[in-house]
């Protein structure tokens, strides 16, 4: 309940900002604990003083203390054996922690939100340039921090949920498992979607399509680790250039559409690439159906993505209708619309994070 009492809305708004900071410390003592490897070495050698996890990391005594005390005074390590002298003190993993910090498989693998987080901050004076120009940033100029925490947040996801997805098209896994069926995954970023695709449709083959060369050059990459540049082939293009009529079964495009500066285009062209009987599957952002504020703690996580990240990403190729993460279902319909299909279906697929529609010409 929002109180009219205007010194208990200045002690709240003090409140929240005082744990905002908190939690903003938190994250980048998070991001030094992953960046150093000092996470990883305390699980692979087991409880430490400070000597002990400098010597194993290679990193300086002193920070290494500092930095165990605060992991340890905010809950995120623990003592295993405490002392008077600070150097003999031992810390520790706790149990289920590892998984959260280090886990790249696990659907709890969240360090990397202190990677995309501390990475987007580096960006601040080119934010400030473009609030003031209108311009945008463009994806790459992120950093690598950026892209690679996008990747590893979203690849558990995609490699153990990806089934679940397509799955609530029935019709279009039967073609998928039938043989010499195609897919599209516009939008493809690292191409971890389209790697995911592919594991679960051995019988499909793959085509990703971005526009950002850094991005494509490691989905590449990521194909031939996996075994599959034969049936994954990656082109570095734009999504709405991409003009194959009737090629492909199915057109994927997750978590992308909002941020692409012409989505009406992006949504043509996927539907002249559908083969007939085909659909498009996309995955964007669980966000409110309509504007309401104060608006709930994901309301404010997009949000606060939209205004670091993704409507500056929009606004970066122009022209830009500057879409941003706050895609509602209503807006999308309209654009699908626009973009000449007939049928707009809303999926029931639960997801905390991503909501799931159809769309057929």
């Amino acid at each position: 309940m929002v109180t009219a009492d205007p010194a208990q809305r200045r002690d709240a708004l003090a409140g929240r900002l005082a744990a905002a900071a908190l939690g903003a410390l938190d994250l980048h003592a998070i991001y030094l604990g992953d960046r150093l490897g000092l996470y990883r070495v305390l699980v692979e050698g087991g409880p430490a003083t400070a000597p002990e996890l400098a010597d194993r990391a290679g990193i300086h005594p002193r920070y290494a203390r500092e930095w165990l005390e605060h992991q340890a005074v905010g809950g995120v390590l623990e003592v295993a054996e405490d002392a008077d002298d600070p150097d003999m003190r031992r810390f520790a993993m706790p149990e289920g922690h590892a998984e959260v910090l280090l886990d790249q498989d696990s659907l709890t693998f969240l360090a990397p939100l202190a990677r995309f987080l501390v990475g987007g901050a580096q960006r601040m004076p080119d934010l400030l340039a473009a609030y003031r120009s209108g311009a945008g940033i463009d994806w790459a100029a992120y950093g690598a921090d950026v892209i690679e925490a996008q990747e590893s947040i979203n690849r558990p996801q995609f490699d153990q949920l990806m089934g679940d997805w397509i799955g609530a098209l029935p019709d279009i896994v039967i073609r998928l498992e039938g043989g010499a069926a195609r897919v599209a995954d516009l939008g493809c970023g690292t191409g971890r979607s389209s790697i995911a695709i592919a594991r679960r449709f051995p019988a499909a083959r793959v085509d990703g399509i971005d526009l950002d060369p850094v991005s494509i050059e490691r989905a590449r990459r990521h194909a031939a680790e996996a075994g599959l540049s034969e049936r994954v082939r990656f082109e570095l293009a734009d999504a709405g250039g991409a003009d194959e009529p009737g090629r492909y079964d199915l057109v994927t495009i997750f978590e992308a559409i909002h941020d692409m500066a012409r989505p009406v285009e992006v949504l043509s062209s996927a539907r002249r690439l559908l083969a007939p009987g085909g659909a498009v599957l996309i995955a964007d952002e669980r966000v409110a159906l309509q504007f309401s504020a104060p608006g709930d703690d994901a309301e404010r996580l997009f949000y606060g993505y939209s205004i670091l990240f993704c409507l500056p990403n929009g606004l970066a190729d122009t022209p830009s209708v500057g879409t941003g993460t706050v895609l509602r279902p209503a807006a999308l319909e309209a654009m699908a619309a626009e973009a000449g299909f007939g049928r707009f279906t809303i999926l029931p697929v639960e997801h905390d994070a991503f909501r799931f529609y159809r769309l057929d010409v």
